[in-house]
Order: C-alpha cells, then structure tokens, then sequence
C-alpha cells in the first residue's frame, strides 16, 4: 500500500492546493483530527486536509474527492464527516481513481490495488471491474457536477451546487 512518505507529499499537495485544499503534516503516531475512520486515515477539516506519513495515498485522494464532490454548503462546516448520498459516494470513488492518475508512482493501477486492500466493495469484485465496466452513473453524476468534462477528464473544478 502506497503511503505518503512513499511519494513526493510536495506533489500531492499541489494536486490537493488545486482543488482548494490544504494539506497538513500530522506528526507519526499523533491521532489525525478529522479523521472518519481513525488509525492511519486522512482526516478533513474545512478546506485542510490531515495526514501522517503513514497515511496511505487512496485515503488522502478519498477524503480530496469528498471535499471536491460536496457542496459548498457542506464544505463550510465540514469537520469529519462529508455526508453525502450513495450516487455521491460512488463518484467520490471513480474521482479518487482519477486523481491517482496524478501521483507519480500510484496510477490506476496502485489506486484499485490499495483500494482492493483496504477493502472497498463493488458488486463486481474489484474497484478494477467497477471502474471499466459499472461506473457509468459514478462518471455521470460527475460531469453533471462540472467536476469531469463529457469525455470524462478533470476539469479542475469543484462541484458549484
């Protein structure tokens, strides 16, 4: 599993900067504030986003996409918890691939292969199989957002409503 001391966390942090985040360096063993899941996981608050070193980089890209795929209402008073539907959580997961796109070293591949790992659950066995052959509503909803564009590349943007 790729972990943010396994990359160039000045590069993930230009990445998240883009989308109006904020990355925030938490100490080893120090309990990340924001942090939904606990343990090693990226924790949001506001527009900061919380890591360790330990942190691995699909949970870093989860939390990015929540704060991208949410709207600004959420985004005001977000500490923790993003909320959002299941069409919303399904588009935060096909962004989180996107996005691995950008870390060198990561990619598609690293993204479904972590996310396999940690345990994320898809219909089709696979976040792999899911993402090629099940995420056309994900892909949808995120065009739709303003968030991916018709041929389904980021456009930069955070959704607007």
């Amino acid at each position: 599993m790729l972990r943010l001391a396994g990359c160039d966390h000045s590069a993930v942090a230009r990445l998240l900067h883009g989308y109006g985040l904020d990355l925030r360096l938490i100490e080893p063993g120090a309990e990340i504030p924001g942090s939904y899941w606990g343990e090693s996981e990226a924790g949001l608050k506001g527009n900061t986003l919380l890591a360790r070193p330990d942190t691995p980089i699909h949970s870093i890209l989860h939390e990015a996409a929540h704060y991208i795929c949410m709207s600004p209402e959420r985004r005001v008073g977000l500490d923790r918890d993003a909320g959002g539907d299941d069409a919303e959580e399904h588009a935060v997961c096909y962004l989180q691939v996107l996005l691995a796109q950008q870390v060198r070293g990561f990619g598609l591949e690293g993204a479904w292969r972590d996310m396999d790992e940690w345990g994320y659950s898809f219909r089709l066995g696979s976040t792999r199989a899911w993402f090629e052959q099940d995420a056309q509503a994900a892909r949808d909803w995120l065009c739709a957002q303003g968030i991916v564009d018709a041929q389904g590349t980021l456009t930069g943007q955070l959704r607007s409503a």
